[in-house]
């Protein structure tokens, strides 16, 4: 896409350009509050303080709304609804054009820069969303098969309602973090010998600390109960897209999830990057996904080909001994199932969700090894080491080691669409004394 021209200084290959405008909650060491701000370049701009200083004089949109940029998490913008979310997006690019229509809101207002614009460097992210519930999805097709062989054999990799529905299980909200959160290696029952006839578990730590590379979709449009959303108005509830990792303990998964799923492998901690990509920012990105080839039913059939979005995905470990490896490249593109059709699956019941709540869309991985976006399928289960550096080798993620997701769309430097950062760190499994 074309590059947007601003008089604001914007660092070529920032993912933060005026073409995307990402949404986040920030506070500053002088004012501890946390309040709605976007990313611009490698700058916040703090919206509470544009709002109250007439930065908005010019939308009358939004005026009447503008208390919902001194909240502390996005739920009452994103509740607001996806036309006004474009509005103030676009009003928002509009104000740093370099031929702005208003210059006298921001580009020749310096005092009112020097407040309302601070230094990424300086300010503290939070949880965008205050988070009722998060749902995990499985979307993943890559990932699903290679996981199936792997645990299964190749006849039988595939459950048989894989495309037929997008699968899914309840995650635990009050868990997710926002990036640069610690996460606590868990404790579990694991099975020390799984090829012992007598199946019985030990109590240990996990040993089998895993990341999966997937993206979170935000809702914004609530449905009452037992009001299905249609696919056809899927995308309109979405407020906009994130990094995450659902960090995995895959020897307590492994014994636990037969017959009810995942429940304490999962619960421990999920990581999202802190600034929410819009939707609108993500169109010019959209792709066709992986083709499904069965029959799916009516109300999963989504208008067009273009549904997913080519978002270039990589993880990069670095060790506690500080060597670093990029582990896994990628691409958004490898999903069977869109944010559009999980939300109509989800709401079809009738089930209600909320403003904030959270869609995974599962591990994102691509037919090589090395676009494999889980420890899990990188070592084969361990079966493998991944060389790091200097000799440093894992099969799993180590103690005080440090995952890093990044995510952007685009090639041009001066127009990118970005995450940013999700990133976490292991820190040793709480001693229980005994």
């Amino acid at each position: 896409m074309s590059s947007l021209r601003s008089w604001f200084s914007i660092p070529r290959g920032s993912h933060f350009s005026l073409a995307n405008i990402p949404f986040g909650i920030i506070s500053t060491a002088s004012s501890t509050t946390p309040r709605v701000a976007v990313a611009i370049g490698d700058h916040a701009l703090d919206l509470e303080a544009f709002a109250a200083n007439n930065g908005f004089s010019a939308l009358s949109t939004i005026q009447p709304h503008q208390s919902v940029f001194s909240q502390p998490s996005l739920n009452a913008f994103a509740a607001l609804g996806r036309p006004l979310h474009s509005v103030v997006r676009k009003y928002i690019q509009s104000i740093f054009f370099e031929n702005t229509p208003y210059p006298d809101v921001l580009k020749t207002n310096e005092a009112l820069q020097n407040q309302v614009l601070i230094p990424i460097a300086e300010v503290k992210n939070h949880i965008p969303f205050k988070i009722g519930d998060y749902t995990d999805f499985f979307a993943g097709y890559h990932h699903a098969y290679h996981c199936g062989v792997m645990f299964r054999g190749p006849d039988d990799a595939m459950n048989p309602n894989y495309k037929h529905l997008p699968v899914g299980y309840h995650g635990r909200a009050s868990s997710v973090v926002v990036s640069g959160t610690p996460i606590r290696r868990p404790h579990g029952q694991i099975l020390d010998n799984p090829a012992a006839a007598k199946k019985v578990p030990i109590f240990s730590q996990c040993r089998k600390l895993d990341f999966e590379l997937e993206l979170g979709a935000f809702v914004c449009t609530p449905n009452e109960q037992g009001k299905p959303v249609s696919i056809d108005h899927a995308e309109e509830n979405i407020f906009g897209l994130v990094m995450m990792n659902d960090w995995s303990a895959r020897d307590v998964q492994s014994w636990e999830y037969i017959p009810l799923g995942p429940f304490n492998a999962k619960n421990f901690g999920t990581s999202i990057s802190p600034w929410v990509v819009l939707m609108d920012a993500l169109e010019p990105f959209k792709v066709k996904g992986i083709e499904n080839d069965s029959d799916i039913l009516p109300y999963l059939r989504q208008k067009g080909e273009d549904t997913v979005y080519d978002i270039q995905l990589q993880v990069d470990l670095k060790t506690n001994s500080g060597n670093s490896a990029t582990i896994t490249k990628t691409n958004g593109r490898h999903l069977i199932w869109s944010f559009p059709q999980m939300l109509a699956h989800h709401t079809i019941t009738g089930c209600n969700l909320q403003s904030g709540d959270l869609l995974g869309s599962g591990t994102i991985s691509g037919t090589s090894p090395s676009e494999r976006g889980s420890l899990l399928e990188r070592s084969e289960n361990g079966k493998q080491v991944l060389p790091i550096a200097n000799g440093e080798e894992r099969t799993f993620i180590q103690d005080g080691d440090e995952i890093t997701f990044t995510g952007v769309c685009g090639t041009d430097e001066e127009s990118l669409v970005g995450f940013g950062q999700c990133t976490g760190k292991i820190e040793p499994a709480v001693d229980l004394g005994f």
